[in-house]
């Protein structure tokens, strides 16, 4: 079927038809609702040229993703692909992957602006004062972030949660069963999401007249084997902690595994919680013993920068909104009161 078919049927005009197909803000959504509808049932699909000449949109999503022997494929950021995704997929919109050097990212995003490869691109994993953001911001085409920047002098989109809120409610969990040596094993201290875990952990030791000490902090990429290594130096110190806070369920790993190597059993000698952003492959409840979580799904996050880039571009969202989602905190059994004399 084609669209002057398709108009037929559903007896409107083939610009109705194709505006209502392209996501435009003027038709009302009784009008969009039936015609996607009726073009899902027939089987109808436009013709990707024809409608860039028609619209001057490419149908795509791109992310500028950074390679090279230094850089690894978070499973963070596969599961957050899947979600955006999927809702991508039923808005037919393809998602575009742009490989670059790490030190190269500036000049792939002037590249697939100017070649126009793109309606619209996210940001994930943003730094303080992150210099993509302001690029970006010049080149003026639509963009959400995945996360927060910090020390910029513009407005943003963005889409994050609660980190600091999350942390400073699992340390204040553990200072109130009575543990006052807490240590964090957090994500590398040069993005915003580590930043601001570390201050939320501050916040409730600081509340609780404790503090935390440079030794009991350990910043690293969220790695098995950085939670392993991590652990060991932290049991390493005479004044050894009770309790562990861990930004990942994949550092968490490491951690138990470093513990169980130390004859410490959680969470009798040691209480854990960490941050699960909901793998259905690692699941905290299945670890050797139940895990405490801070828990958000980062596959759901992916589909709301999706929805929200396509909102962007069919011209239902503008501005600078910046999105923050609440955090659960989940009890399990892998935290207890502090240990006898600790």
């Amino acid at each position: 079927m084609n669209l002057k078919q398709l108009s037929q049927m559903l007896q409107l005009s083939q610009t109705t038809v194709s505006r209502a197909l392209n996501g435009y803000p003027e038709v009302n959504e009784d009008t969009r609702r039936r015609v996607a509808d009726a073009a899902k049932r027939h089987g109808y699909r436009p013709n990707p040229s024809a409608r860039r000449l028609a619209t001057g949109k490419t149908g795509m999503i791109g992310y500028v993703m950074p390679t090279g022997a230094t850089v690894d494929i978070d499973p963070h950021f596969v599961e957050f692909l899947s979600g955006l995704g999927d809702f991508a997929r039923s808005h037919e919109l393809d998602l575009v992957l742009s490989p670059t050097a790490a030190d190269e990212e500036e000049t792939t995003y002037r590249r697939i602006v100017a070649n126009k490869q793109v309606d619209a691109v996210y940001v994930s994993s943003p730094c303080p004062a992150d210099k993509r953001l302001t690029l970006l911001d010049q080149l003026h085409i639509p963009y959400i972030v995945h996360g927060r920047s910090e020390g910029l002098d513009f407005a943003y989109p963005f889409l994050d949660i609660d980190n600091e809120g999350a942390f400073h409610e699992a340390a204040r969990l553990l200072i109130q069963l009575g543990h006052n040596r807490i240590a964090l094993v957090n994500g590398e201290d040069w993005k915003t999401f580590a930043i601001h875990r570390e201050r939320g952990v501050r916040k409730a030791l600081n509340a609780g007249g404790l503090a935390l000490p440079d030794h009991r902090l350990i910043s690293n990429a969220m790695t098995d084997e950085n939670g392993y290594r991590a652990t060991r130096r932290l049991f390493e110190q005479d004044d050894k902690p009770t309790a562990i806070i861990c930004s990942s369920l994949f550092m968490t790993l490491g951690v138990m595994r470093a513990l169980r190597d130390l004859n410490l059993a959680v969470p009798a000698d040691v209480s854990v919680i960490a941050h699960d952003d909901v793998f259905p492959w690692l699941k905290p409840e299945n670890f050797s013993v139940p895990l405490t979580t801070t828990r958000s799904s980062i596959r759901a996050a992916g589909a709301r920068v999706a929805e929200r880039l396509v909102a962007r571009l069919s011209e239902l969202e503008d501005g600078a909104r910046g999105e923050v989602w609440p955090v659960d905190l989940v009890v399990r059994g892998s935290i207890a009161g502090a240990p006898p004399g600790a």
